[in-house]
């Protein structure tokens, strides 16, 4: 009977890199039929000693991605004492990274998983984004890092998602003269409420080429004296709710969003950078 062939994936994090790297050789030799054992969070002398226990006289090859330097090479002398093939799966590529960018590693373990703990903070924030744009659902007012309010076309929704890649959720609540706000907009705490407010002008030609986009040639949205009404309006609810104001009428989403985090950061809404 053919004796079992094992990797003994070594990690001092959770090991998905290395059983990765495992699997893709793997799967060139009769289609990956290899058995994979996990030895993940490895801290201490006494795991090395685990695994070099499990794995001696056995068919087995331990891959490992171990940053610490003092357990690499604990584990490196152990296999080589016991006649065990150990391959270290990073140092070459960390060793190139050294020498060709002229950076020297960190060492710590587990520093991708914050990584990826960024990426997912991200997507949920975007996520949120789109689920509470436009005054959708009134409960992102309350979940919400930021709250944007303003007229029609001040940038609300790309400003929303900007701060989202930036791991705030955003919730914005359009303000129309006739549609009365939601009663949460009162109730959240104005610290993290911001409104955006555009010269008459400005909005006056972004509607109408908005207009024209959809092929339409006339409409109350763009006309000069609804627009005064509808800012006045705006303005006033902002100035009811005490918070802080941008006007947006010449600057890029990018300068806005610096602007507002700047404004927030005053009032203790903390940085995700």
């Amino acid at each position: 009977m053919r004796e079992k062939e094992v990797v003994y994936v070594v990690s001092d994090s959770v090991g998905e890199t290395a059983e990765l790297m495992v699997k893709a050789v793997a799967s060139q030799f009769n289609g990956g039929e290899v058995e994979i054992e996990h030895v993940s969070n490895v801290e201490e002398i006494k795991d090395i000693e685990h695994v070099i226990y499990v794995s001696k006289g056995t068919n087995s090859i331990i891959a490992y991605t171990l940053v610490i330097p003092a357990l690499k090479e604990y584990l490196d002398k152990r296999a080589e004492e016991e006649g065990i093939l150990a391959i270290d799966l990073m140092s070459s590529l960390m060793e190139a990274f050294s020498q060709k960018f002229n950076k020297l590693p960190k060492r710590q373990p587990r520093l991708i998983r914050k990584l990826d703990a960024n990426y997912f903070r991200r997507v949920e924030a975007v996520e949120f984004a789109v689920k509470y744009d436009d005054g959708q659902d009134v409960r992102g007012i309350e979940r919400a890092d930021i709250v944007l309010i303003g007229v029609s076309r001040t940038s609300k929704t790309p400003l929303s998602m900007y701060l989202a890649h930036k791991r705030f959720k955003v919730a914005n609540v359009p303000l129309v003269p006739e549609v009365r706000p939601p009663d949460e907009l009162f109730k959240v705490s104005k610290n993290k409420c911001v409104g955006l407010v555009i010269t008459p002008d400005k909005l006056n030609e972004i509607r109408k080429q908005r207009l024209k986009n959809l092929g339409l040639s006339v409409a109350k949205y763009a006309d000069l004296d609804r627009i005064l009404e509808e800012l006045e309006y705006a303005e006033k609810i902002m100035k009811r709710i005490g918070c802080p104001i941008i006007n947006v009428s010449d600057k890029a989403v990018e300068e806005t969003a610096d602007l507002l985090l700047a404004m927030l950061k005053k009032r203790g809404v903390g940085n995700r950078e």
